[in-house]
């Protein structure tokens, strides 16, 4: 019996060593998912992509994955330089992670003199450029009409490019104006008048108080009324 025995494990050693020795995921397979993750993620940004990747190791002995799901890691941006994890549950669990490059080239807006803190941008103060955004900080603007009477929020040298967060709309309400308010409840909704105790630009927050002398909070309009949600 103890011959048998040790028969039995020496040829279950020497079955289980061949498969290990072939097991073999195809590169190309995680390339491709790889490939159109990375696809998918930068497909809201504006402009040409272009997507770059190292080659998956061909001579890798990890076994065939029956659905491979990619993930960027916590914290990651879809674009740059990055590293892109893909991960296998079945039929073994195993994660590797591919080497990446996306870049997208478009165009962006640069200031063409210095701003002020609090200045309106006009026209002549902003220029169109090309080049590579995916380079650049993020949440650069691509349009002038993005820009052109905004507001800078701080200052800003010739030449550097304008952000989403340098800008912000020109005051829609003034402190101390009167305003058209919209109430709005479960079941009602009531139109009235009341002044504004701070300045706001559309999209933005106010404090308002009504007739009654009660202080609310409303969100600004594009025309200058204010919505109040009760």
């Amino acid at each position: 019996m103890k011959s048998l025995s040790s028969t039995l494990t020496a040829l279950c050693i020497g079955m289980s060593l061949p498969a290990a020795a072939t097991a073999h995921q195809p590169p190309e397979a995680v390339e491709g998912v790889v490939r159109e993750f990375l696809e998918r993620q930068s497909q809201g940004m504006p402009g040409e992509r272009r997507v770059s990747l190292s080659a998956f190791d061909p001579a890798n002995q990890l076994p065939p994955c029956a659905a491979l799901e990619p993930f960027l890691p916590p914290g990651t941006r879809p674009w740059g330089q990055l590293s892109v994890g893909v991960r296998c549950d079945s039929p073994i669990t195993w994660t590797v992670y591919v080497q990446a490059q996306v870049q997208v080239f478009g165009p962006y807006l640069v200031t063409t003199r210095a701003l002020r803190s609090a200045e309106v941008i006009r026209e002549s103060d902003i220029e169109v450029r090309e080049g590579e955004i995916s380079a650049l900080p993020d949440n650069v603007l691509t349009a002038t009409e993005q820009a052109i009477g905004h507001i800078m929020r701080f200052a800003q040298a010739a030449g550097s490019p304008l952000r989403a967060g340098s800008v912000r709309l020109p005051d829609a309400v003034r402190r101390g104006q009167t305003v058209p308010i919209v109430t709005r409840g479960p079941g009602f909704t009531a139109s009235a008048e009341a002044q504004a105790l701070s300045n706001a630009a559309p999209g933005e927050g106010v404090r308002i108080r009504l007739g009654n002398g009660q202080i609310v909070h409303g969100l600004v309009q594009p025309d200058g009324s204010v919505i109040i949600d009760f």
